[in-house]
């Protein structure tokens, strides 16, 4: 597993030595845009639309728009004092909480946390600590010159750390439009919702979900590359007949419910003889 950070977890005066692995990976196909006429990938071209000309990476400089079309500059030496990123990089763990404290909205990406060389008993300690104590750590660290919140806990016997947002990058709720202030919803509709979702309740697989878009974008390649001409017919469901939501719900159940085992036919008597007089 690729290495892409290494510094130190601070916990109070221990120092843990670690190395940072990503813990999730991008499955997206990529797809390139081609010339259509020769197939040729197209380039993407930094040009200065007012000097009419393809810039080189020095002649461009970072920029911050104050206004519409008016923007502070600002230099390379600038923002790397404004990093205050030292040779000894350090995860510093600030406090403990409960991790179902935070909702996930907070949650941004997870990195796998392995002990560098001489750090495999604190390490252990303080995985240990977390599991015992029945915590997470909230912890600072500067990463890709951008300082980040982030969690530290436990997951498969590894320690794992999950970068988080802060409060100011995570916009409110009271600011959607058009949500409703009050549930117009009769005890009949909520108790059949409750129902429809006792129906659909079952432990949570991640196994059994797959990316279906992307192996079916796979398997269209694959028969590309072949040369085999596939054409997936689209399965349509039978619309249903629902004119409230009442109806909605009782259908969606209908639709969900466990179907039962036929009963097992009966076996056949032998016919009655007749009674001869």
């Amino acid at each position: 597993m690729h290495t892409m950070w290494k510094g130190n977890i601070s916990f109070g005066l221990v120092s843990i030595p670690v190395k940072l692995h990503a813990a999730t990976e991008d499955k997206d196909i990529k797809l390139r845009s081609l010339h259509k006429e020769c197939h040729t990938p197209i380039k993407y071209e930094k040009i200065c639309p007012v000097c009419e000309k393809e810039l080189e990476v020095e002649e461009i400089v970072k920029g911050y728009e104050i206004t519409k079309g008016k923007f502070v500059v600002l230099e390379e030496n600038e923002l790397a004092d404004l990093k205050k990123i030292s040779e000894e990089r350090a995860v510093e763990l600030i406090d403990f909480i409960k991790l179902e404290e935070i909702d996930p909205i907070y949650f941004e990406r997870s990195y796998y946390l392995s002990p560098n060389t001489g750090g495999t008993k604190a390490y252990g300690l303080l995985r240990k600590a977390l599991v015992e104590s029945g915590k997470a750590g909230v912890a600072k660290i500067v990463m890709r010159s951008k300082e980040r919140l982030a969690i530290i806990r436990v997951f498969e016997h590894t320690l794992l750390m999950e970068t988080i947002h802060f409060p100011d990058e995570v916009r409110k709720a009271a600011d959607v439009p058009g949500v409703p202030t009050d549930d117009q919803i009769t005890k009949r509709e909520l108790d059949t919702a409750i129902l429809l979702i006792d129906q659909l309740t079952s432990p949570f697989e991640p196994e059994k979900y797959k990316d279906e878009y992307r192996t079916k974008l796979l398997e269209l390649i694959e028969s590309k590359q072949t040369g085999e001409k596939v054409v997936t017919p689209i399965e349509k469901e039978p619309a249903a007949n629902v004119t409230d939501l009442m109806a909605a719900l009782q259908a969606s159940i209908d639709k969900t419910r466990p179907k039962q085992k036929k009963a097992a036919p009966r076996k056949k008597t032998a016919a009655k003889k007749k009674i001869v007089e």
